[in-house]
Parts: structure tokens; sequence; C-alpha cells
């Protein structure tokens, strides 16, 4: 039996490989001459175009290929290989065969004309980074063979796409399924204009503009179509018939469903014209199959806009009929009417996106769950970076607390644009939110001290957090927050005044360990630690950025409180759904951009009460306490307590205990403590916790088999103390460290 082939139009002959002017053509060809499995049957240029096309035009032969294969792939196929003059379009491979077969993996073409075979999977730049005319004419066997068994289309590749992609998008609400419920709903489409590309943006919106031009009235038409089999890739039909017979060559039909649709809109007693919109969409939500009778893998979604209302429209489809300014159902069974004019109604496609959801940010995100019902205490520099992050990723529902607001040296570091100069840190949080979640999730602004709990916005907010996390950079709030046991979960975080550490201090779950006593472990870790020597150095500069003495600022570049906010953000994130406390370190070099993790020990908190203060101190001082007695068996040890007051809490917290200086004397019944070293020590804790932490007494141990009960000598000493920081108005702290038990004196000078 002879074969026919496809003729290509507007060529003419080229007599020989060296005529051909385009150099891929000519390497192609020879190519070709070079491999056995391809012959050359002719030559030839495009005519009449703008710019230059040559073709090769060739017979392959592919051993791979099984004889009478499903497919209806030969052994044999010619091909017209087309070499465009731009070298940044791929060579276009026509199979030249009247009846080749219409598979997957095919370019769409003119009905009639030769088949288009789609070889690659990637985009043109990236198959041309490796391109040779070689792999070139392998690859084509390679799509020859693998098509005939039915094996193109890889077992774990998404099911081909309906439809190739359109430059015109229909973005949809993100609770659009929700608005549909209303019956009574009405929907708007926003034009956006066009793009430089050439496409279009229009926005579907249930709420109405006033004033707006490009605002459209619209009547939105679902149709949820029956399976169908994954195949050819299929171009946008332009008219209403071509997309009808596109669907139904796929066995769905939508006509039938269109006309139910909308006769149901129209009720028994008819709809008055005035109810048409000017517009309509419908939007096509269509499963797709890998194989006949499986189960559907992947619902491809498309609108198609038409230029006409959807009661104009039924009555194009014969599914309705007007009457005296109504429009009525057509009696009888759908058909009755018959109308074709719905055939050649145009049709205008369009991609179709939707708004995030919350739960679509965290998919997108790969957060797996929805977050906390939290308070963010501090909606400056790095909180509004941390607020912006999780609600862009679905994570959390927040209020955010702040009493400031944005002047003009804050666009620097805060996420604020100019046109927010002036207004309150909570209301552009609750701004921006709201511009980039579209109502899909809200950020609550309070305007507000959250020290100040006596306000009951404050203290409601507080009790009603699950997590809470503290960022104003300040210690008031977090220490007062320690005192409270009425509210939830409390974190701080704060970046350095360098800006090249970061710290994370997270309390327990049961809060067990509050933020006063992690922050004095933080500290005590600084004290003892090389990398905390310049941890918390003064500031790069600070410049003053209003005409207050305290409107003073750092100098600092955005960059390092983005890059500190990406990572706390996440880290906030996997310590919220953890049980235990936690206190982590980041520190930066600022020359390579190394960061090196510290994760400091959490010790359990302990309290004890005196007159007018609690006094805080934790295991680990109980442990070290322990260990440098140990150490000086059988002789009394014993040393200065560092910590701090803060009378606003009514609170003294021990951070850390010196060792005994090199020049004490002790012996088995007595310590009496040196002074060596010991000025220039305390100066340097000082220094590394930024002035914090200071001298607050002394310890010292009794010998084995003793308890902590003081003696008379302890008494006097207390006496002693107590005189000396009566000068500061201060009550002095002595800590004895007996064999089984530990006991805190405190001495206070009155009167």
């Amino acid at each position: 039996m002879d074969v026919e082939f496809n003729a290509l139009i507007n060529v003419e002959k080229v007599d020989s490989i060296e005529t051909l002017e385009l150099p891929r053509a000519r390497a192609l060809a020879e190519a070709v001459i070079r491999q056995r499995d391809f012959s050359i049957i002719e030559l030839c240029r495009h005519v009449g175009g703008t710019s230059k096309l040559e073709c090769v035009i060739v017979d392959v032969e592919c051993d791979g290929v099984p004889p009478n294969n499903s497919q209806g792939i030969n052994y044999r196929e010619r091909l017209a290989l087309c070499v465009p003059e731009d070298q940044k379009q791929l060579i276009e491979v026509l199979a030249l065969r009247k009846g080749f077969p219409i598979i997957l993996h095919q370019h769409q073409v003119v009905p009639g004309a030769a088949a288009s075979l789609c070889l690659y999977y990637e985009p043109a730049a990236s198959v041309l980074r490796t391109w040779t005319p070689q792999k070139f004419l392998r690859r084509i066997q390679w799509w020859l063979e693998a098509s005939s068994k039915d094996q193109l289309h890889a077992s774990d590749q998404q099911v081909e796409q309906l439809f190739f992609v359109t430059k015109y998008e229909l973005v949809l609400p993100w609770n659009f399924d929700e608005q549909r419920k209303n019956s009574q709903q009405k929907f708007f489409v926003n034009r956006h204009g066009e793009r430089p590309d050439n496409g279009e943006t229009f926005f579907l919106t249930s709420s109405a503009e006033n004033g707006n031009p490009k605002q459209l009235p619209v009547a939105p038409i679902e149709l949820a179509l029956l399976p169908i089999l994954q195949g050819q890739v299929e171009r946008d039909p332009t008219t209403l018939g071509g997309l009808s017979e596109m669907l139904s060559d796929r066995g769905a039909d939508i006509i039938d469903n269109l006309c139910k649709l909308v006769q149901a809109r129209v009720g028994d007693q008819g709809i008055a014209a005035t109810a048409d919109e000017a517009f309509t969409i419908i939007l096509l939500h269509v499963p797709v199959c890998r194989t006949l009778g499986g189960d559907p893998e992947r619902i491809f979604h498309r609108a198609f806009f038409i230029p006409l209302g959807s009661l104009k429209l039924g009555c194009s489809l014969g599914a309705l009929f007007f009457h005296d300014n109504k429009y009525f159902r057509s009696t009888g069974l759908l058909g009755d009417q018959e109308s074709n004019e719905w055939r050649v109604q145009q049709v205008f496609p369009m991609e179709v996106l939707r708004c995030n959801s919350p739960e679509m940010a965290r998919n997108q995100s790969g957060i797996l769950d929805a977050g906390p019902n939290g308070v963010l205490i501090g909606a400056g520099s790095l909180g509004s970076a941390m607020l912006n992050l999780w609600g862009r990723s679905g994570w959390g529902r927040w209020t955010v607390v702040d009493k400031d607001h944005i002047k003009p040296h804050n666009l620097s570091r805060h996420v604020a644009l100019t046109h927010q100069i002036g207004a309150t840190k909570t209301d552009v949080a609750v701004e921006l939110h709201n511009a980039a979640m579209q109502g899909a999730s809200k950020v609550i602004g309070l305007f507000a001290d959250a020290c100040d709990t006596s306000q009951e916005k404050v203290w409601q907010t507080l009790q009603e957090a699950q997590l809470v996390i503290d960022a104003s950079t300040t210690l008031e709030y977090p220490r007062l927050a320690s005192t409270n046991n009425a509210i939830g979960r409390h974190f701080s975080v704060f970046v350095t005044p360098d800006g090249n550490s970061a710290v994370l201090l997270a309390e327990d779950a049961a809060r067990s360990t509050r933020l006063r006593t992690l922050e004095a472990q933080y500290y005590r870790a600084l004290i003892n630690h090389d990398w905390g020597s310049k941890h918390l150095e003064g500031n790069l500069a600070t410049f003053w950025s209003g005409a207050s003495c305290r409107d003073i600022s750092t100098v600092m570049p955005y960059s390092r409180i983005t890059g500190h906010a990406g990572n706390i953000a996440e880290q906030v994130q996997q310590a919220a759904s953890r049980s235990d406390a936690l206190i982590r370190v980041w520190d930066r070099n600022a020359e390579t951009g190394a960061i090196v993790v510290y994760d400091v020990p959490v010790a359990s908190e302990c309290n004890m009460k005196f007159d007018e203060l609690e006094l805080f101190f934790d295991a680990g001082i109980e442990e070290k306490l322990r260990s440098m007695r140990l150490k000086s068996f059988p002789t009394e040890t014993g040393g200065i307590l560092l910590g701090y007051y803060d009378l606003n809490v009514k609170a003294v917290v021990i951070v850390d205990a010196f060792p005994a200086p090199t020049d004490s004397k002790s012996s088995r019944t007595s310590f009496e403590r040196g002074v060596d070293g010991l000025a220039a020590a305390v100066e340097d804790a000082a220094k590394r916790t930024a002035g914090v932490v200071g001298y607050l007494g002394e310890w010292h141990s009794h010998p084995p088999g003793h308890s902590s009960q003081p003696s008379h000598d302890d008494i006097l000493q207390l006496v002693y103390l107590a005189l000396g920081m009566a000068d500061e108005g201060l009550p002095a702290v002595s800590l004895i460290v007996g064999e089984h038990d530990i006991q805190i004196l405190q001495g206070e000078v009155r009167g």
C-alpha cells in the first residue's frame, strides 16, 4: 500500500547541503548523513516569510518500535526537521505521514496538518544549553519508540494538562466556594489593565466599587464535568461551539449542563430582564484520568469569558425565551427550543487562579499546623518582619500590641510604606496583612502599652492567647509577664545592638520556667563563654530621630533584621510545637555571613519569698555552687553572687556565682573571701550583659556533714553586707551551701 504524506507549503527545494544558509540546518543535515537510521529525502526552505526557515526532510527507522503497535507508530516514519533562523528557538519536528496518530506530547496544529512532535519537557533555554544535532536525532528516535510502547508519559508524571497556557488570568476570591452558596450574591470583574507581556489579569469580586469604570457586573456559572481521559493538549476554542465540540470529543457535555444551570436561575415565575448581567464567565472544572476507567488524578480549571449576560446566553441556547421584559424557561424538555446561535458565540479563555487562603499558604510554605492564637508584643523592625512572614505563610492568628507610630526613619527597617508615616504601627500591620491576604485571615491591632494590664482589652488579649511573642526590645514586658500566672506561654526574641546576633528565649508549655529565669541563664552563658565577650557590645552607631532625649535609634542595615527575622520566625514555629523550654543564640560573622548556633542548657526555676521581694535562681546555680563546695573539701569556700534587682516587679534574680579569689583564706571551719581579680571580673560581667548584671551579695559553704544553718559569724557577715548595700538602698543577699540544703538570707538596714 502506498503511503501518503502531507506536503509542506510555500517552500522551494535546496540542491545541496552546501547551499543551506542556516548553520544549524547544515550541521543537522551533516549529522543525518552520518546516522545510519536516518536518510535525507529532500532539503528545502520556506519562501515569503519575514524570517528564514530551512527544512531537512528525512526518513527515520526505529528498531525499538514494535510491529503493529496499538499507538499506530510505524517502523519507518517521514519527518520534516524545520530549522528556524532564531537560534533561541527549538527545531520543530513534523510527522508528514497522513494518518500519523494524534497522541500525547504533540503540539497543537491546524486540523488536517502534519503532527508536531513535542520532544522535550524542559523550556527551550534549558534544552539548548546542551543541544547537539546528534543528541537531537537520538531524541527523535526515543520519542517514536517510547510513544509506540505507550511509555512516553511516565507513570510518575502528572497527567497531561487539558489546555495550553493563556496569557489571560481570572483570580477568584479565596472564599469563592462559600460566596457561591449565597444565591443572591452579586459578582463583578475588575480589570487591572494590560501587562507588558500583552496578557491581562482580571479579579472576580463580590464587592462593588462605585465609579470604577474597570469593574463589570458578571454572572459566574460553574460547570463540574464528568472525568475525561488525558490526551493531546488542546488550543483554547474561540467560540462556544468549538468548546462544546472539543469537550464532546472527550466525552463531556457542556451545553446540557449549561442549560440546566441557566434554567435553575430563572425559576418557575421567570425573571426580569434587568436581573441580567453584562457578561458571563463559565468556570470549568474538568477531572482528568490517566487511563480509561481510572480515578481522576487532577482537576483542571479554565474560565471562558462571554460578552453576554447569562439570561441572554440562555436564550441563545434555547433554554430560555424572552417575553414581556422577562425571561422564562423554555417549555418541555431541553432542546424543544432549538437554536444554533450559541455555536458562534465568542468565548475568551482565562487561566483560573485563586487568592491564598491560610490553608493554601501553609501548603505552599510546607507548614503542617495552623499555629497558635498568638499575640505579638512590639511591631518594630523585627516584630513587623516576623509578622509579615507568619501572616503570608498562614501560621497563627495574631493580635499585635504596640504603643508607637511610624516615623520617617522607621522606613529603613520596618515593614511600612511612605504613606503610612504617622499611622500607628498596629494599624500599619493590619493594613499590610489585609493587602496580602485579602481578608482570608486577619491581624488585630491593639494600640496600647502591653505592660498596662489595667486596660481591659490588654488583659483580655493576653489571657486568651495561647502564645505571646515578646519582640518589644525592652526588659519591662518579659519581666512583668513572668509575674503573671493567668496568661499563656511566652517567648522573647531580639537582635543584639550590632545586628550580628539574635536570641530566642522560650518558656516551656507549663510555664514552670519563666522568661525572667531564662534571661538570667542567658546572662550566665554570656559571662562564662568566650562567645559572650562581645555579644552585647555597643551599637554600631546611633542617631537622633527626634527632639526628645530618648529619640535615639541604632544604625543598622535592614538586611540584618530580615536575615534574623526569617530564621527566628521559623525557629519560633518549631519551638511552639515543643513543650520544653529553650535558650538559643545565633552569632553571625559579618564578613563571611557564617552563623554559629549556641544552645544554652535550661535549668529549672527556683524561688523564695523575702519581705517585699521575691528571689529567683535556678537549678544550674545550685549545681555550680555544690560543685565548687566539693572541690574545696575539706575546707570551706565561697565567693560573690552576681545578679540584678528589678524593683518594678519586686524581684531579685541570682544570675551567677564566682569562685573564691586566689587570695582568699579558708579552713575546715572558716572562710574569708579575698579580692584578687574580683573587681575586673565583676566589671567584665557587667560589660558582657550590657550593664544589667552586677554585685548582689556573698555565698559560702559549710564543711562536710553540716547543714546550711547560719552560724553566729554568718549573721555578723550579713549585718556587715547589709550596711554596705545600704548605700545603694538595696538589701544584701547571703547564700549558704550545706550538706543537703541551701539557705539564702536577706539583710536590710531600716529606719
